[in-house]
């Protein structure tokens, strides 16, 4: 078995995934999903850049404390694959570790605008599939994304939709 980035699976992620899909997505749910974000971002001082987006309209963006421009270059790599594939970029990571395949020059995708490092998150709605990205950049990439699956849990549990 191939070692992947953070010791995750494509199943495993697959599921993950399926676990995180949300009711709706309008515009206000995406602002709340990134005012959660920067809720958690702030209390723990954690040194990050939030956004959200609908497709490639950003509709939330904090650069908290800590957190640099590099973080927005950061961040519309990570939007691309997300929006891309419809999958997480370390989804789209681990399925090119699993495979042992150079995923950029797979899908013949330059490096500097293509990232699939953690902290991409695809915000997908029952039935509609990919409706949003939540993006984080500023940890490394395992917390990146670990964060982001804590932020959209908590949105779930708000709403009464935790699965």
């Amino acid at each position: 078995m191939v070692e992947t980035t953070g010791g995750f699976t494509s199943v495993g992620l697959e599921l993950e995934a399926k676990a995180l899909q949300l009711s709706s997505l309008t515009q206000a749910e995406a602002i709340e999903i990134g005012t959660i974000a920067q809720e958690i971002g702030l209390d723990r001082n954690l040194p990050i850049a939030i956004e959200v987006r609908m497709k490639d309209w950003i509709v939330f963006h904090a650069s908290l404390p800590g957190s640099t421009p590099e973080n927005d270059w950061w961040i519309g790599r990570k939007a691309r694959v997300v929006n891309l594939t419809g999958r997480s970029t370390m989804h789209e990571r681990v399925i090119a570790e699993e495979q042992e395949i150079d995923w950029h020059a797979e899908k013949g995708l330059e490096e500097d605008l293509y990232a699939i490092h953690g902290g991409g998150l695809a915000l997908n709605v029952v039935g509609l599939g990919l409706t949003g990205v939540l993006i984080i950049s500023g940890l490394p990439q395992v917390d990146d994304h670990l964060l982001g699956v804590e932020i959209i849990t908590e949105y779930l549990a708000r709403k009464g939709e935790q699965q």
